[in-house]
Formats: structure tokens, sequence, C-alpha cells
């Protein structure tokens, strides 16, 4: 793609997909598209800067995008602050999107937290996004098509045991959690029966939780509903109340729970009595379902921030048990909790340490193919240093390699080189910090060139040099041609 400056390693039928779509909207190409990874998802986001930037999604999931697509603009309709899609391709899973900026209401709280003080300024800023909730819930759902909702229409019965099997199967099981499979299913039935007699025919946004609430000027802006549907009001608030790393203190959780309530009394008669009924069955299920998540992402893939989520998780877990006994017996479940909140082996996942961030940077040929991104997390970029002056057309340097000093000098006295280093520099500290700030673990960062030997390998040891010692950054680099790695 003309202009181009990076793409990720392993994205490129998305980004060039993207890079259609973008000429056909924008009129003309894409300056650059750089990757802004994937989290706990198969959604890929990038950045795409040209006429005007925007945030470029990719998802092979259709039904998904279609889901996000058509909420978005119902939602638009209500003058709810999300996302504008600008122009899909849902054939090739890709469309574009207003660009938000990087800052979450998750980034706040890393700021703004000090130990185990949660300032008054980090409450107002969740008065402002509860107060959101309900037109989301309530008002926007009054009119709403829920046959456009994926992967079904309702947070049913069938929606339940899926999240309560992804609990047992990728928590308790990966955990080394031992239960009675039989009596779990008894409790898993009896807990279903009851959180179904709610009144449920709102709109259930499913994630509403720290790192898909975007913050602008213009304050709160909402992301990630696509697996929204009609379902229980409960269900969000406790998602925002007990998001395991913004570590809310139970008092002010109880503020915010009544403060909602007001809220959604603004716009339906609320009996809160029985809404809190609900709502501590409601905050179990959705601890669970989350916890199912710590253990796939954290446990089986290893991802570190995911890890770091389950000591919190089990304070929370306690929390609940102390705040709300359910009006129905779950022996087996309450067994597997006192278990999980005895487990000093779950108490000390991500305490050694901030989640670290891995900085792979490779040298690579062309001729042998882009290198593959083995860390399964998909953010990065590949850098072209064909444009540059080649050392390899010149005899005396042909047995060298990028490595090696009079190469380097050759390289870094052409004011080109100088230009496309100080870029490739900017472009990866802009993404690094995101990344930190995400509490994403691992970035890739490759250079290719005609042999591998002398462009990108220079290049990549620039950029090695640049990030070696930087707080809270590892780096590994790998010359894939050279078969060596330092």
């Amino acid at each position: 793609m003309k202009g181009e400056i990076g793409t990720s390693v392993s994205d490129v039928p998305a980004v060039e997909a993207l890079a259609r779509l973008y000429l056909d909207w924008a009129g003309r190409p894409a300056s650059s598209i750089v990757s802004l990874g994937a989290d706990g998802s198969a959604r890929h986001y990038f950045r795409i800067a040209g006429m005007e930037t925007v945030i470029g999604a990719y998802n092979a999931n259709r039904r998904e995008n279609e889901a996000f697509v058509a909420l978005s603009r119902h939602f638009g309709t209500h003058g709810l602050p999300v996302p504008e899609i600008y122009a899909q391709h849902l054939d090739t899973g890709v469309y574009l999107q207003t660009d938000l900026g990087d800052d979450t209401l998750f980034s706040h709280i890393r700021r703004m937290r000090t130990g185990e003080i949660f300032p008054d300024g980090l409450t107002a800023l969740y008065y402002r996004v509860i107060e959101w909730l309900p037109e989301f819930q309530i008002i926007a759902a009054r009119d709403m098509d829920y046959s456009v909702c994926y992967p079904r229409s309702r947070f049913d019965a069938q929606s339940m045991r899926w999240d309560l099997n992804y609990f047992k199967y990728d928590f308790l099981k990966l955990a080394g959690i031992p239960f009675e499979e039989q009596d779990l299913e008894h409790d898993f039935d009896r807990l279903i029966a009851f959180l179904e007699q709610a009144d449920a025919v709102y709109f259930l946004y499913r994630d509403f939780q720290s790192r898909n609430i975007m913050w602008t000027d213009a304050g709160p802006y909402f992301i990630d509903y696509q697996g929204g549907r009609q379902g229980a009001l409960a269900y969000d608030i406790a998602s925002l109340l007990l998001d395991a790393r913004a570590a809310i203190p139970w008092d002010i959780r109880e503020t915010l729970l009544d403060f909602y309530m007001d809220m959604v009394s603004r716009h339906l008669p609320l009996r809160r009595d029985v809404f809190r009924h609900y709502y501590g069955g409601y905050a179990y299920l959705r601890l669970l379902q989350a916890m199912g998540a710590y253990g796939f992402r954290g446990l089986h893939e290893g991802k570190t921030h995911f890890l770091a989520s389950i000591p919190p998780a089990i304070h929370n877990l306690e929390g609940l048990m102390t705040r709300y006994r359910l009006p129905v017996a779950l022996p087996e479940l309450s067994r597997i909790w006192e278990r999980m909140c005895a487990s000093e082996t779950l108490r000390g996942y991500g305490a050694s340490a901030v989640p670290e961030l891995t900085v792979h940077i490779r040298s690579f040929a062309y001729k042998n193919g882009l290198p593959r991104d083995t860390t399964g997390h998909g953010g990065g970029f590949v850098f072209d240093c064909r444009a540059l002056p080649n050392p390899g057309r010149y005899p005396e340097y042909g047995m060298l390699t990028g490595r090696d000093e009079t190469v380097r000098a050759f390289l870094s006295q052409a004011e080109e080189v100088k230009r496309f280093v100080s870029l490739v520099e900017e472009m990866v500290d802009r993404a690094a910090e995101h990344h930190r700030a995400r509490g994403f673990t691992d970035l890739t960062v490759a250079f290719g060139c005609t042999g591998g030997q002398h462009r990108s390998v220079y290049c990549a040891e620039r950029l090695s040099t640049h990030l070696s010692g930087c707080e809270g950054i590892r780096v590994e680099t790998e010359h894939r041609e050279l078969k060596g790695t330092v």
C-alpha cells in the first residue's frame, strides 16, 4: 500500500482489506496503518491515518460484526456516546469507526489511584459512567431489534449455562480446584432457575467494564457491546462494580449501586428490594464468567494481565459471600468458593511484579516470507527497509552484517536512514506506551529487507538499543536469516 509505514506481523490480509476500505471511503490512500493489537478477543484494531484518522477493525466473525454495526447505529439514533461507523465491508470482516483515542476509564484508575486510596475524583468519573447505563438498558431498548444480537437474542438459560460451563472448564479444571460434577450441575440448575425469575426485558450490554469505556474531552464513550442482548438490569452494573483490576472499595460500590438505582428510577418504577433480591445472583454469575476468562486467557494462554486479575477476583468473591447470601441453596458451589478463597496459589498470581511488556524485534528477508507471530498477541509492525541505501551492493560489505561497525557507519550517515529510524522509534514508543497502559504483555516489531543481512539487521539493532533499559520493557531480538538470537 502506498504510504504505508507499519503493519501487523500477522495481519497482512486485514491491513490490505482496511486499506481498500479506507481508500473507498476517504477517496485517497491511508498514510499509515498501525496495529493496536488484540486483547481478550479475536478482534484486531488499527489506527489508520490519512485525510482523517480513524480506527479500523478486523474480525472474521461476520455475525458478531453485523451485531456491532447494527447496535452502533441504533445507539447513535438515540444520541448515545458510541463510535460512529463510517464504512464497512463485512465480506472481508472490516469496518471503520471513530477514533476515540487511547484513554479509558481503566487508564484513569491506574493514574489516579494511590495504594488503597480511591479518590473522590475517580468516584465522580464512575457517576458520569453510571448516568449513561440506563439510557442503553431502558431507553434504547424500547425500539431495539433484538434479532441482530449475537450469539443469542436473549440472555437466557442457555447463555447462563455457557457462562457457568466457562467457569467450570476453563477456571476450575485449569486451576485444579476439586468438585463433584453432578452436584455442581444441580447447583447450576438452581442458580439459573432463580435468575430467570428476574424481569429481563432490557438491553444487557454484557461487558460493561472499565476497559470498554473510552474517555474523551467530551466525557465517556462506550465500546465493545457486540455481545449485548435482551436481559436483566442487574448484570451490567454488577459487571462494572466487580471489575477485578479496578478494586473499588466495598463502601463505594454500595454508594454507586444506590446511585444506579436512582438513575433507573428516573425511567421506570423500581422496587429496590426486588432489584437487590436478584442483584447478588447476577453478581455471582458475572464474577464466575469473568473467572472463566481469566482461566482461559491466563492459566491456559499464559497472558500475564489476566493472571494478575485472579487475586482481586478472589477478593471480590469473598466480599460477595460476606454481603450477598442468595435465597437459593448452592451447596457444591459454596464448597468450591471456600476452596478458591483458601487457595494461596490463586492469591499469588501476578503478585511478584507489574506485568512487563516484551518487545520482540525481528529481522528477516522478504524472499523467505514474513516472520510468524508466535506470541498469539497479534500486535505490532512490519517495517520495509528495502527503500534504504543497500550496503549489499558493495563488495566490501558483502560478507558483513548490520551488526558490523563498518556497515553501521555506512547506514548511520545516510539522512534517509536517520529519518526512517527516527519515525520507527516514535511509532514504537507510542505503541509500547499504549500496550503497557492496557496491560498487554507482547509487541512484535519486524524489519525486512532483500537478504535479511544488512539494513533490516541494522534497524533491528538500533531499535533494540533504543528500547533497552526502558522501565517495564524487556527486549528480545532475533535475526532470522542470521540464525541468531540476542
